[in-house]
């Protein structure tokens, strides 16, 4: 399936992150250990854009600004 951007994740689907932004985001994103490459589970989808995924039993709440510039595509 195509690429998309984490803001437009369904919830209760496995996503692969294809590329996270630059910049101090990027280094946000990695201190929660998220990298490329990474699968993650959509478990919510919040009012305002916020996307909360899981990592492994970590639960990550990403606002809309961040997860627009994520690039990631689904995985079976």
């Amino acid at each position: 399936m195509g690429n998309k951007t984490l803001d437009k994740a369904s919830k209760g689907k496995f996503l692969k992150i294809n590329s996270l932004p630059k910049g101090i985001h990027r280094i946000q994103l990695l201190r929660f250990g998220i990298t490329e490459g990474d699968i993650v589970f959509c478990l919510e989808r919040l009012p305002g854009g916020t996307v909360v995924i899981k990592k492994n039993r970590q639960e990550i709440a990403i606002g809309f600004d961040i997860a627009k510039n994520i690039s990631c595509s689904y995985h079976s």
